[in-house]
């Protein structure tokens, strides 16, 4: 078998047991391939740590940034397992080969009267006042709940019904959480699910809670990003500092900041482990010794 299709073999293994998600399969596939042009093809059996180390210097030379190099190792690692346990190897040389390292980079988040801008401008945001009324809604769940952009622009009509103070959301991996709502969400949902109903065709309603015409059924990605900078304008904020991610981050460190547990939050964010959730308290140990640097009399000096 050629390495190609080895390649193939395991992301197809991967897809199918992890639930990977279509960008993350290409993903894998981009840098195996690339792993693979450069070691000219050859059967998995015939590579060596040193092979693979010389890839590693190789991605080096080429100027690619640690979080790239970090997770081209983290795919050739995880086909290396997958050879080892197809018996496709009897030993494993990606083993202790170890990553370049990323660097821990703290999350950008808002400050809470920043969010209360950005949901109020929402408001004013769109040419029709179904647009305005969808804006707040989006917005309104974004921060109640941390969702990640996807779950939210995909999420089912179906899981909005019966005025829910909980929502159930399929995240990564078709893992499933629930989330509670804050009495504005769901107001906001309320008032937006009369719209939106309204609206629907009856003969192909859209089984989406934002739909659009567009291929995909429902509001994009892409397509709410844009939205987000837009409302940033409208907030007079800088659009630079706005991302639906962003409010993520913010309604992980409020929470944090207004006590709440990490494990909690952990499971609220759908983090598959605490240490992802842990940069949090890192942002919050900033944001304090800003706050004594500049307020505390003895710091002015």
């Amino acid at each position: 078998m050629t390495l190609g299709r080895q390649i193939s073999s395991f992301i197809d293994a991967r897809a199918a047991e992890a639930g990977a998600a279509e960008n993350t399969r290409l993903a894998y596939m981009r840098d195996l391939s690339d792993f693979g042009t450069w070691m000219g093809g050859c059967d998995l059996a015939d590579i060596y740590r040193s092979d693979i180390e010389g890839y590693l210097l190789h991605c080096t030379d080429q100027g690619l940034a640690v979080s790239t190099r970090a997770r081209r190792l983290s795919a050739i690692k995880g086909l290396f397992r997958f050879a080892y346990e197809e018996g496709w190897r009897t030993d494993n040389p990606a083993l202790r080969i170890k990553g370049p390292g990323r660097e821990k980079r703290l999350p950008k988040t808002l400050e809470v009267e920043e969010v209360d801008r950005l949901i109020d401008a929402a408001r004013r945001t769109g040419r029709a006042e179904a647009d305005k009324v969808r804006n707040a809604c989006l917005l309104e769940i974004l921060y109640a709940t941390g969702m990640r952009v996807t779950e939210l622009v995909s999420l089912p009509v179906a899981a909005a019904r019966g005025d829910p103070r909980m929502l159930l959301i399929r995240g990564k991996g078709g893992k499933e959480r629930v989330v509670p709502l804050t009495d504005g969400a769901r107001t906001a949902l309320t008032t937006w699910l009369t719209i939106r109903d309204g609206a629907d065709d009856p003969k192909a309603p859209s089984r989406f809670l934002f739909p659009s015409r567009g291929k995909a059924g429902h509001l994009t990605r892409h397509r709410f990003f844009q939205l987000i900078k837009e409302i940033a304008l409208e907030a007079g904020l800088d659009p630079a500092k706005v991302t639906p991610h962003t409010l993520r981050h913010a309604f992980a460190t409020h929470l944090l900041a207004g006590g709440a547990d990490l494990m909690a939050i952990q499971a609220l964010l759908g983090h598959a482990d605490v240490a992802t959730t842990e940069i949090y308290t890192h942002v919050l140990d900033q944001r304090l010794q800003e706050l004594v640097l500049q307020h505390h009399p003895l710091a002015k000096g």
